[in-house]
C-alpha cells in the first residue's frame, strides 16, 4: 500500500504538536511547584513571626484573666511562661574621698570578693610617687548583693556622695524570650521546607529566607543575654578621690573644735551687745554731767524752800 505523502506529514505535524504540549504542561507544572514552594516558605515564615505587640498583648491578656498557669500562646504559637519574679536592672554610684587612697583600694577589693563581685572596668590616676590620685571602679556584683554592697562600700572611706536606681525590664525579658521561641520553631519549618526543595528556584528562595531569620534570631539572642547579664548582676560605679593630710586634719581640727567654734562666736555675740550698750553709756554721759551741774543748784533750792514751808507752821503753833 502506498502511503500519501500529504498523509504523512499530516501525521507527523500532529505528533509534533503532542510532544510540545506535553513539555508545556511539565513545565507549568515545574513553574506552579516552585511557586508553591516560595510562597509556602513566605508564609510560613510570616505565620510564625511574632509581631511586635504580640509580647505586650498576651501579657496584658494572662494579666486580666489571673491565670497562673505557664503562659498563654501567642500569633506565632509560642508559649509566654509566668515570670517568678520581677526583673530588675540595679545601678549605683558611690564617691569616696581618702588620704590613704591605697588602703582604700584594697578595702574596696575585699567589699567586692566578700560579696561575689568582680572588677568590671578601672580607672586609675597616680602621683610621681605611685600614690593613687583618682581612682574610677566598676564593681558588678549578684543583683541579690546589690544592697548589702552598697551599704558596705559606703563605709571604705570619707563618702562624698551616692546615687543608685532601678529599672524593672520584666516585660522586656518574658517579650524577647517568646520571640526567640517562635523564631526558632520558624527557622526548624524552612528547614524542611529547604530539605525538601527539589529546584534551585525553590533552593534560593528557602535560604534566602532562611538567612533572613537567623539574622533576626541572632539579634533577639543577643537582646537576651543583655538583659539576662544586666538583671543577674548589678553595676556600683566608685570615685575614689585622695585627701591630702592637711586637708584631713585640718576638717577633723573643725570637727573636734566645733563646740569650741560655737562657744567663740557667742561670746563674741556678747561682747559686740556689751560694746553696743557701752557706746550708748558714752554717747549719753556728757549730756548726765551737764544736767547733774545745773540741776544740782536748783535741787538744793527746792530742798530748802520745803524745809522753811515745813518749819513755819510748827513755829506758829509754838506761839
Amino acid at each position: 500500500m502506498k502511503t500519501s505523502p500529504t498523509k504523512f506529514a499530516v501525521a507527523l505535524l500532529a505528533a509534533g504538536l503532542i510532544a510540545l504540549t506535553g513539555c508545556s504542561s511539565g513545565d507549568s507544572d515545574s513553574s506552579g511547584d516552585t511557586s508553591r514552594n516560595a510562597v509556602a516558605a513566605d508564609g510560613l515564615a510570616a505565620e510564625d513571626a511574632p509581631s511586635e505587640g504580640d509580647g505586650e498583648a498576651t501579657l496584658k491578656t494572662q494579666s486580666d484573666s489571673g491565670s497562673d498557669a505557664g503562659g498563654t500562646r501567642d500569633n506565632g504559637g509560642a508559649n509566654r511562661p509566668a515570670p517568678a519574679t520581677k526583673a530588675m536592672i540595679n545601678t549605683g554610684t558611690v564617691s569616696l574621698a581618702s588620704p590613704d587612697t591605697e588602703k582604700a583600694r584594697f578595702d574596696l577589693q575585699k567589699v567586692v570578693d566578700s560579696h561575689g563581685g568582680t572588677i568590671a572596668e578601672e580607672e586609675t590616676s597616680t602621683e610621681d610617687d605611685g600614690t593613687i590620685r583618682r581612682s574610677r571602679v566598676v564593681v558588678r556584683v549578684p543583683a541579690r548583693e546589690f544592697a548589702d554592697a552598697m551599704k558596705e562600700l559606703k563605709k571604705v572611706a570619707e563618702l562624698t556622695g551616692s546615687s543608685q536606681g532601678s529599672e524593672d525590664v520584666t516585660t522586656q525579658v518574658i517579650d524577647t524570650e517568646v520571640r526567640v521561641r517562635a523564631q526558632e520553631k520558624s527557622l526548624k519549618r524552612i528547614e524542611l521546607l529547604l530539605a525538601r526543595a527539589e529546584s534551585i528556584a525553590d533552593i534560593v528562595s528557602i535560604e534566602a529566607q532562611l538567612t533572613s531569620r537567623q539574622a533576626e534570631l541572632d539579634s533577639l539572642k543577643s537582646q537576651q543575654a543583655y538583659l539576662e547579664d544586666q538583671t543577674s548582676l548589678s553595676t556600683i560605679t566608685v570615685h575614689l578621690e585622695h585627701q591630702t593630710a592637711a586637708a584631713a586634719k585640718e576638717k577633723k581640727d573643725d570637727e573636734h573644735n566645733a563646740f569650741v567654734g560655737g562657744l567663740l562666736d557667742g561670746w563674741h555675740a556678747l561682747t559686740g551687745v556689751g560694746a553696743g550698750l557701752a557706746t550708748v553709756v558714752g554717747a549719753l554721759l556728757p549730756f548726765a554731767v551737764v544736767l547733774g551741774i545745773l540741776g544740782y543748784p536748783v535741787l538744793v533750792l527746792a530742798r530748802r524752800l520745803r524745809t522753811r514751808q515745813q518749819v513755819a507752821p510748827q513755829v506758829a503753833n509754838a506761839e
